[in-house]
């Protein structure tokens, strides 16, 4: 079946690509997006500490990690629709800038002299515009043509794997070093040089004339940012709505137990906090070797279907095994299997979806895939916990396989793509 973005890609590259070209503003694009999630989780090593320092409890921390799900829940969907009308070196320098705004206010809630607490609370606003993540997706589906896109898209995974493992390394390193501050000014500087480099080298569009036109018509009122409507009716597009409950549903159980994790590695694996970054960096690492190259190879010798199911089918097997688990050898066992599962969910539904979609609508598109994530962060603590105090670790794995199972019997009654096709 052709599919909306198939017209787009084969060969072409958009115009405006300046001295940089096409494969220079994809290699950019990757470094940009190291950056942004080696800060993120520098900003995630910190803020334990720095809300304890200023007094504030464990609930207090909660409410801190909510708001800023619920803002990134919020702004993904608007600012994937700033991208695909604006261009990407205006979603890009929007984006570091929100960055670099809550960096300052993590600096400023560092100072004795100011009032901490509320700065604290304040740095979470500028979350509703933080996604470097989802414009570096849309500026490499722009440029690639269908059949690369699983591939290329998998090597974001890359630069998160480094963004995990050199962001916590810094972010601990650093505050022991030079105090809690020093990270969040490492970030604050490079989140404005990141602004820097995307106003000069990041092109102003990185769609095609003929998707800039379709995006713009002659005589049509220009469709706002908040067009909520605009975002909706993509989901209603054929081939759509499917493909995007999979990647909630079939995502929501292993997400419960990522939210929960730190929890789980004091009380359950009793782990102490150098060995739960250890543990963090085991699975950066396989991150990076899955999605990065793994997820790759496999998807230039299979269909985007046979890794749908086969990921939401190790999904099964690892649920099943980790209502078992009895140890953090266990679990560390189970790990590439969780790693695999969730980077070839992530990354096919990803490139599925915006093959569904023309190529004036990929922004819009991958700004609602981005919203998954604050969803899980935004229910998950809550939910999690009750499941966690009330049945105890088994039961994500339980969860986990029904989940999954059911979702797989969905799949095996669909029909599904073949190799040269994109979606249902």
């Amino acid at each position: 079946m052709q599919d909306a973005g198939d017209s787009r890609g084969q060969g072409q590259s958009p115009s405006g690509m300046g001295a940089l070209g096409r494969s220079g503003v994809i290699l950019l694009t990757y470094v940009l997006a190291a950056l942004e999630l080696t800060c993120l989780f520098m900003q995630f090593s910190i803020m334990p500490y720095l809300s304890r320092r200023l007094g504030l409890d464990s609930v207090a921390f909660g409410y801190q990690q909510t708001i800023f799900g619920v803002l990134q829940l919020l702004g993904g969907p608007v600012f994937g629709r700033f991208a695909d009308q604006h261009g990407a070196r205006a979603a890009f320098t929007l984006s570091f800038l929100a960055s670099s705004a809550l960096y300052l206010l993590l600096v400023a809630a560092c100072s004795p002299s100011l009032p901490g607490v509320a700065l604290l609370f304040a740095s979470r606003l500028p979350a509703a515009l933080m996604h470097t993540l989802p414009a570096a997706q849309m500026v490499i589906t722009d440029l690639t043509v269908p059949e690369e896109r699983p591939a290329a898209l998998g090597r974001l995974g890359l630069c998160f794997g480094i963004g995990v493992i050199v962001g916590s390394l810094l972010g601990g390193t650093l505050s022991s070093a030079c105090g809690i501050q020093c990270p969040a000014i490492v970030a604050l500087v490079v989140n404005l040089l990141g602004a820097v480099l995307s106003f000069t080298c990041i092109p102003t569009s990185t769609k095609e004339a003929s998707a800039q036109a379709q995006a713009a018509l002659p005589g049509a009122p220009k469709a706002s940012v908040f067009d909520l409507k605009a975002i909706t009716r993509l989901l209603l597009q054929p081939g759509v709505l499917p493909v995007f409950l999979v990647k909630v549903i079939s995502g929501f159980p292993s997400g419960l137990f990522m939210v929960m994790f730190s929890i789980i590695s004091m009380d359950f694996f009793q782990l102490e906090a150098a060995q739960s970054g250890y543990l963090m960096s085991f699975f950066g690492v396989l991150q990076m070797v899955i999605q990065g190259l793994v997820i790759g190879r496999l998807s230039s010798h299979f269909s985007e279907g046979d890794l749908l199911r086969a990921s939401v089918l190790v999904f099964s097997i690892v649920g099943l095994a980790m209502a078992l688990m009895a140890n953090v050898f266990h679990f560390c066992l189970l790990m590439p299997g969780l790693v695999f599962s969730l980077c070839a969910l992530n990354v096919v539904t990803d490139s599925m979806l915006t093959k569904a979609v023309s190529a004036s609508d990929t922004g819009t598109m991958l700004g609602l895939c981005a919203s998954v994530q604050p969803l899980t962060r935004t229910l998950g603590p809550t939910l999690g916990g009750l499941l966690y105090h009330s049945f105890g670790v088994p039961i994500f794995g339980h969860v986990q396989f029904a989940v999954n199972f059911l979702v797989l019997l969905f799949l095996w009654r669909q029909p599904m793509p073949q190799k040269k096709d994109k979606v249902w």
